[in-house]
């Protein structure tokens, strides 16, 4: 089993959900207005001259082919992405159970 966290710009929020859509996931917990900067990105601190905030999606996964199809998914969405700090982030960590 594994963990994914989806990170991704506010404004990109209706472009992540089709991805999820379209791969099938309809199960996920969502932190709205994350603030952080990633490295080699734009910060995104929700004020002054960094306005933006992040979404941050936590997806547990019990069987490895939806987790397979969404990396794909996101691969090919941000070869699209011509700004590094406007790319969606996906880490993927064991996940040891699910109570």
């Amino acid at each position: 089993m594994k963990m994914a966290f989806v990170v991704y710009n506010d404004f990109y929020t209706d472009s992540v959900m089709q991805i999820l859509q379209d791969t099938g996931i309809d199960y996920y917990t969502s932190w709205e207005r994350a603030k952080g900067k990633g490295r080699g990105t734009e910060p995104h601190l929700g004020k002054g001259s960094f306005p933006s905030t992040n979404t941050v999606l936590m997806i547990a996964f019990q069987e490895e082919k939806p987790l397979q199809d969404l990396t794909k998914a996101i691969t090919d969405y941000n070869a699209r992405i011509e700004r590094p700090s406007d790319r969606t982030r996906l880490f993927v960590v064991p996940l040891e159970s699910i109570v």
